[in-house]
């Protein structure tokens, strides 16, 4: 059911979930509190699932992913065919990670600077935040496997902890970028991977930044109270070793604060949102501007954002529709502004304003095609547009059409 091109609906795929474990409409219904005609409805596309939290109990009673019902892409094509998401995984899952028992008298290790990689691997998350997907995704295998190289060479302590530094850096963004295309289970990996590293590198600056891959890959997959205990623990650690006035250690603590909200928003904990937004906020006016220490592009802008964010996934689509566009999105990375944007259109579409949505989401894939185009939530977005619109002589806008095949939200004509 998974993959790119997969033009089904959400309620479509619940339906066909449900058929493949043999649950009547009836049986499913009730596993959610909910009557067989909300799910009818669902199922035929009468009516969408608007909150997160809702559709991951009917993932949980149909046991698949949250990832499976909203069919998120698992290929991902730039202009230059950077789609080799098979190579991340063959280099994260060698087997020669599993033991060194094992596999340890048959490597060599070699001894590899530690500095270049870094300065590669800065590299890429400036290609993250700059919206160009495809560029990472060609140069991560290399930089796994750069980083296992690391690991396994035996210099020093000091060589080491430097070493796993830059490794929790690299599975980082690994967790980060394989979350945003859909591969939950490998971010899952990476993210593990990431913390790991990072607690040999002795630094809680490391630490605390990795552990925000733990909560990407576990948002990725639904797990939402997960999300919301380990950012709050990262954010605790971390409170005890800060600085006064450290900016690198400031939005990492606060941009933890923003994670857990996004959780916590998710599992429609509003009093715990509110929390977690207006700690953020109090380091966010400390830190005083919208800067990208540790590439968190963490400042008063971000939490802004995120508020909205927040507020969406909470329900208030009235207050999202009428703020979303007086934030000043320019300093931000450009993987922030199309998140918004997505979130935005998003809005406007659960207010049936479709014309404004669809403007949205054209001005989101200016700024980055490949966001845009391998979100499942702009995905679905798009989904209920086209199904929506009005045919006029006997087609759908055309400008609508376009962006639904770019998309491959409907079958390409």
């Amino acid at each position: 059911m998974r993959g790119a091109g997969d033009p089904l609906t959400v309620g479509e795929r619940i339906a066909f979930y449900r058929r493949r474990r043999g649950l009547a409409q009836s049986t499913l219904a009730g596993l959610v509190g909910r009557s067989e005609d909300w799910l009818s409805k669902i199922e035929r596309g009468e009516r969408d699932i608007n909150r997160l939290d809702v559709l991951m109990e009917v993932a949980r009673a149909l046991r698949v992913s949250l990832g499976d019902l909203l069919g998120e892409p698992v290929l991902l094509e730039d202009d230059q065919k950077n789609d080799d998401v098979p190579a991340i995984r063959d280099a994260l899952m060698t087997p020669h990670r599993l033991s060194k028992t094992l596999f340890g008298p048959s490597i060599s290790p070699e001894y590899v600077d530690p500095k270049p990689v870094a300065h590669w691997t800065e590299a890429a998350w400036m290609d993250y935040q700059g919206g160009q997907i495809g560029r990472v995704v060609a140069v991560l295998p290399r930089l796994v496997k750069v980083a296992q190289q690391m690991e396994s060479a035996d210099v020093d302590d000091a060589y080491r902890r430097q070493a796993a530094a830059v490794s929790a850096r690299i599975h980082h963004l690994g967790a980060t970028t394989l979350s945003k295309i859909g591969e939950a289970d490998l971010a899952w990996i990476a993210a593990e991977r990431a913390m790991h590293a990072a607690d040999m590198a002795d630094d809680p600056l490391v630490l605390a930044s990795a552990a925000r891959s733990g909560t990407h890959a576990l948002l990725a997959t639904g797990r939402f109270e997960d999300a919301l205990e380990l950012g709050n623990a990262a954010a605790r650690y971390l409170a005890r070793r800060m600085r006064t006035g450290d900016p690198s250690a400031l939005s990492l603590y606060g941009m933890l604060h923003l994670r857990a909200a996004v959780a916590a928003a998710r599992h429609h904990e509003r009093a715990t949102t509110n929390d977690l937004l207006n700690k953020a906020e109090d380091a966010a006016t400390a830190l005083g501007h919208d800067a990208n220490y540790w590439q968190t592009g963490f400042g008063p802008g971000n939490v802004r954002l995120h508020r909205l964010s927040a507020s969406l996934d909470l329900g208030d689509i009235g207050f999202v529709v009428d703020h979303g566009s007086d934030v000043d999105t320019d300093g931000l990375p450009v993987e922030r502004q199309v998140t918004h944007l997505i979130d935005l259109a998003r809005a406007f579409s659960l207010l049936a304003k479709d014309q404004d949505a669809l403007q949205v989401l054209l001005s989101a894939e200016r700024k980055s095609p490949q966001l845009l185009r391998h979100s499942a939530i702009a995905r679905e977005v798009v989904r209920t547009l086209y199904r929506r619109a009005p045919v006029t002589g006997g087609k759908k806008s055309s400008l609508l059409l376009a962006l639904a095949e770019r998309c491959r939200a409907v079958s390409e004509s």
